[in-house]
């Protein structure tokens, strides 16, 4: 069984036994892995309390070949991400971006998405309160369309025909926006000039993120679960997300 070091965030735990859990990470070097963390449950474990949700470290894996399940040996902590613990916003941002890093990266390396993955959970701990609405979304569009999803906005998504300035059809089906002719074809819903816009910068980590007031943040939220649940959720629960998008502590 080869030994395999890689940069490493927690994406969930599962308890296995008195003594042990199930670690779901997500690695830099070998994707998406589950292994088994023995001894992590007990009071003087090697491991302390670093298999903590979110956090970040460097995993030491034995991987067993043609198996789903490998042996965690060590985790050596270089964050905790406790920030995210001081604010709801951010800490539900944080699971819903783990949840789809969980449910739907590869198995296999993927350093990109790890690497946008490792830089949000930063952002997110850091930003002050008035940016967090649009970096949850900047970070969910980019991990989205790190995974190969990225929604078209300057080109119909079917025929490629360049489209106008202004609003245009937007079919969440289709991946993106359509011209008229495929939109008639195939339907779609109007987003409109200034949404496109907010969209675009959202999907360009180079623009200022746009300021959103409560009833366009809801909008966009709206869209982009939509979309993932589509493209990517295949039927799946997807009880993070579902908790990001209804933002039920706002009520409290």
């Amino acid at each position: 069984m080869p030994l395999v070091a890689t940069p490493a965030v927690v994406l969930s735990t599962l308890r296995y036994s008195e003594t042990s859990k199930i670690v779901r990470l997500a690695t830099r070097d070998i994707g998406v892995q589950s292994a088994m963390a023995k001894g992590a449950l007990r009071p003087r474990s090697r491991f302390g309390a670093a298999l903590q949700l979110l956090s970040e470290g460097q995993a030491q894996l034995l991987i067993k070949e043609h198996r789903e399940l490998h042996t965690l040996t060590a985790f050596d902590l270089s964050a905790l991400h406790v920030g995210l613990a001081s604010d709801v916003g951010r800490y539900a941002t944080a699971m819903a971006l783990a949840e789809v890093m969980l449910r739907f990266a590869p198995a296999d390396p993927h350093p990109e998405s790890y690497d946008l993955l490792r830089e949000a959970l930063g952002s997110l701990e850091t930003a002050p309160a008035p940016v967090l609405e649009p970096l949850g979304l900047r970070v969910l569009w980019h991990l989205v369309s790190s995974l190969g999803f990225a929604p078209s906005l300057d080109a119909c998504v079917r025929d490629g025909l360049p489209l106008p300035e202004g609003g245009l059809p937007f079919s969440t089906r289709e991946g993106g926006a359509l011209c008229a002719e495929c939109a008639a074809q195939h339907g779609a819903t109007h987003l409109p000039a200034a949404a496109r816009a907010d969209l675009a910068a959202l999907l360009d980590t180079g623009s200022e993120l746009p300021a959103l007031d409560a009833r366009h943040a809801e909008s966009h939220r709206r869209l982009l679960a939509r979309y993932i649940r589509y493209h990517l959720g295949e039927g799946a629960e997807l009880p993070a997300l579902e908790f990001w998008l209804r933002r039920p502590w706002r009520a409290a």
